[in-house]
């Protein structure tokens, strides 16, 4: 229904050449039409296809996402949803306008005469086109059927012949289409073999760039401004490489710049700043704890993006509780505000939109309050990122494409794995094939930092590294000189709470300020609440606390500790990954060699003293039936450890130096090499089978049994399957703003803003502020929350708010029980 001619009221407000709206403004009610979405959705596809040389195939995507707009009956929708809501005859979801595009292109490229390039153009593209509201589609699913074919071929398709004869009038005729096609489909010849054997990352990444393109010129449509991608150099690589070098020159000339350690600190810098020359690959940077790891991998980032024009630099690391240290110690050292981005976990529950995520926030013409927040999460386009390992893997599997959306900005820039070995178990196999793509087909940069390395090369998908890919030369000699403590076996008799307390009480004055990091927050509370009622003085830290809880936690400990008076601090793991703090003594409780590395991190760390003493412990009180890496870790560590102390020389007189490292990996992988493989348990089937490595030959031939015609396509992967089935960590959880802090600035304020009428923008920096106080709770702990009338919804739960009588300032969120730190990852 072309709306000149239906609406000859609203002519001043039409577009003057061109009948047909794609979107209408909420603001103004100013419209955008058709062909202009098309175009501009195209250029933006383009651009990011280019990187991979994927121009012509991300551009067709954006070509016709929405030719189904040009339909007299989407005219009609749009139309009504904005100025007649009353009159309204079709509803939101009446109208398929996404399958349009993909039909075109199946039925002029997929028939008999069609190249077998240009048949898996079709099932690329098409999958694309017919997907950008929601997840890719199954090319065959586990019930022996097609839903791309069954989607792609649709006959109810009403007015599908006027839409393509509008396209061909208004946007391109169909000699210049089939002119594009043919350079995408040159496109995929060249990529030879990869076509097929790689066509699960290929599908993602055009499916990303078209979804990114799509909502970009929307959502720029809507405020009012235009796209500017530029393939020069970032100019502040250049800037913030400078600015880093003047603060590495200014810790040359403090009064300490002279002490070996600090010698060794400016050797290490200067080999990742000489290794930034060579080309992109997998590299490990294995730096001692305290080492100066953040800034060295800093260092060889901006030096590398510099020489070799990276788009940007991405940190991915394994707990939310150390992105905000760590994105702040970069902040400070570059004087880098806007173009740094912090992102973790979703104050939003992803299932609010994936439940029916259309994904034209603005073709109904009324952007809710829960649009505005969808809206301010972030692509992430900027310079310098910080994202957790959660995130990493979410952008490749998950389901949504608001996770897929950002594949394509992770093409062509610097990947920084901080604390690699954290890397889930069940998803190692995913992750090494995900950072095999970045690296062979992306051309991205990988960079594998850590004190503790994991032998990821080592199992069935390995990880396909540089050989001598370790920057730092002479490790065992620097290890050597990072040695700052004693390792202790108190692992003969077990402890329980009781016995610590004793121990405890009668050590601390000769120890001074200690450490104890145990393996559940049980037992971290329990052992917290004896120790206060002992009139110790002690510090508790927990997930069950806020991170602005916690950060206030830390900073008074960290006062304690330049006291140098004795007191304790209880712990979980959460203190192991990068938090920088110096102990006279740690007490840890069994667990894997890594970890158990990293604690012995937090002791001596600056070097005050020649050695101080780290015990290990076996804690009889902990349960860790569900926490079986924790486990074998544990039995694993305790063997290594009392060989140790009868033999050190066998690890070179350092159990956390690379020999013992590369022992302890090899034996935890062997113990756990069943579960590397992402595993569906509904259908018995591993996620590497389903959509990297397609092994679905008994779902073709069921499906060839129960159709007339034989399985037709090229692609069998199951998309939609892995991606709806496939969850990083295995616990949900749910984010949950608390009342910590005052009524301006926590999280009551906070509160009061996201529920308030905001621009885009604004909400942007709300949902930011709001990581800060908010925490993650369980399916189970929600239930019980919800039971106890403790917290409020909002916007249809969308978000949750915690009452105040439910938050401890000595605890945080008072429920008992276990729990792995799952919710410290995402």
């Amino acid at each position: 229904m072309p709306k000149k001619q239906n609406h000859v009221n609203r002519s001043k407000e039409l577009s003057e050449d061109s009948m047909f709206v794609a979107h209408y403004r909420e603001t103004d009610k100013k419209d955008q039409c058709v062909r202009d979405h098309l175009m501009e959705t195209k250029g933006l596809a383009e651009a990011h296809g280019a990187k991979l040389h994927m121009k012509y195939m991300a551009g067709l995507a954006g070509l016709l996402h929405d030719l189904g707009k040009y339909s007299d009956d989407f005219q009609l929708y749009l139309y009504q949803a904005v100025f007649e809501p009353e009159k309204s005859i079709l509803q939101r979801g009446d109208v398929d306008h996404a399958t349009a595009g993909g039909k075109l292109l199946y039925e002029k490229y997929y028939q008999k005469e069609s190249s077998s390039h240009e048949k898996l153009l079709v099932e690329i593209v098409g999958n694309a086109i017919i997907s950008h509201h929601g997840n890719l589609h199954d090319y065959v699913t586990p019930e022996y059927e097609s839903q791309f074919l069954k989607r792609i071929t649709k006959e109810t398709l009403p007015q599908y012949e006027q839409v393509k004869q509008r396209f061909y009038e208004e946007v391109m005729s169909e000699i210049e289409f089939e002119a594009y096609v043919v350079k995408a489909v040159e496109e995929l010849e060249q990529l030879g073999v990869y076509a097929i054997d790689g066509s699960f990352f290929i599908t993602k990444f055009v499916f990303s760039c078209l979804v990114d393109a799509d909502r970009t010129n929307t959502r720029e449509f809507e405020l009012g401004v235009s796209s500017t991608i530029t393939t020069d150099v970032n100019p502040e690589f250049n800037r913030y490489y400078y600015t880093l070098m003047q603060y590495l020159e200014s810790l040359k000339h403090k009064d300490n710049g002279d002490e070996p350690i600090n010698v060794l600190r400016r050797e290490m810098s200067d080999q990742c700043d000489e290794y930034a020359r060579k080309p992109s690959g997998i590299f490990t940077l294995s730096i001692p704890t305290g080492g100066g790891k953040t800034l060295a991998s800093l260092r060889y980032a901006l030096k590398h993006a510099m020489q070799f024009k990276k788009d940007r630099i991405i940190y991915i690391v394994p707990y939310t509780t150390i992105i905000e240290q760590n994105a702040q110690e970069v902040r400070d050292r570059l004087d880098a505000t806007d173009d740094l981005l912090e992102y973790h976990s979703n104050l939003i529950d992803e299932s609010v939109w994936d439940a029916g995520d259309r994904g034209d926030e603005f073709e109904d013409g009324h952007l809710t309050k829960k649009q505005k927040l969808k809206l301010s999460a972030e692509d992430f386009s900027a310079s310098i990122i910080f994202t957790t390992m959660v995130q990493f893997l979410n952008v490749f599997y998950a389901k949504g494409n608001r996770n897929t959306r950002r594949l394509h900005n992770f093409s062509n820039s610097i990947i920084i794995f901080d604390e690699v070995q954290r890397v889930p178990l069940h998803c190692l196999s995913l992750f090494n094939e995900a950072v095999n793509f970045l690296h062979q087909k992306a051309n991205s940069s990988i960079l594998l930092c850590t004190a503790t390395q994991p032998t990821l090369g080592d199992i069935a998908y390995k990880l396909m590294k540089n050989e001598n890919d370790e920057i730092i030369n002479n490790s065992p000699a620097i290890e050597e000189s990072f040695k700052r403590v004693n390792v202790v076996d108190k692992t003969k008799q077990q402890m329980n709470n009781e016995s610590l307390v004793v121990w405890i009480r009668e050590s601390i004055k000769d120890w001074g300020s200690t450490l104890i990091i145990l393996n559940t927050k049980r037992v971290v509370k329990e052992l917290y609440g004896k120790l206060k009622s002992e009139n110790i003085q002690v510090f508790h830290l927990s997930t069950s606390m806020c991170p602005a809880h916690r950060k206030d936690q830390l900073e008074e400990i960290k006062k304690m500790l330049e006291y140098n008076t004795p007191f304790v601090c209880v712990t979980t793991a959460l203190i192991e990954a990068g938090v920088d703090v110096d102990f006279k003594c740690v007490i840890r409780s069994l667990t894997g060699l890594d970890s158990i590395a990293q604690a012995a991190g937090r002791c001596n760390r600056n070097g005050n003293d020649d050695s101080r003493d780290v015990f290990v412990i076996d804690h009889s009180e902990e349960e860790l039936d569900k926490l079986i890496d924790v486990k074998v870790g544990k039995a694993i560590s305790k063997r290594m450890i009392r060989y140790y102390i009868k033999r050190p020389s066998c690890y070179q007189h350092n159990l956390f130096g690379e020999i013992a490292m590369r022992e302890f990996f090899e034996k935890f992988y062997e113990e756990r090499k069943g579960v590397f493989n992402y595993t569906i348990k509904k259908y018995e089937l591993t996620m590497t089978s389903i959509t990297i490595n397609t092994d679905l030959n008994g779902f073709i031939n069921e499906y060839n049994l129960n159709n007339i015609e034989s399985f037709p396509l090229i692609q069998k992967s199951s998309m939609t399957t892995a991606a709806k089935n496939f969850e990083a960590i295995n616990q949900k959880t749910i984010s949950i703003i608390v009342p910590y802090g005052n009524e301006s600035a926590g999280g009551k304020g906070i509160i009061a803003d996201l529920g308030g009428s905001k621009k885009i923008d604004e909400l942007a920096i709300t949902l930011k502020r709001s990581q800060q106080y908010s925490i993650n709770v369980s399916e189970y702990e929600l239930k019980i929350l919800k039971n106890g009338n403790a917290i409020i919804p909002h916007l249809n739960e969308a978000f949750f708010e915690l009452r105040e009588n439910w938050y401890s300032d000595e605890y945080g969120l008072d429920l008992k029980g276990d729990g792995e730190l799952r919710e410290l990852m995402y």
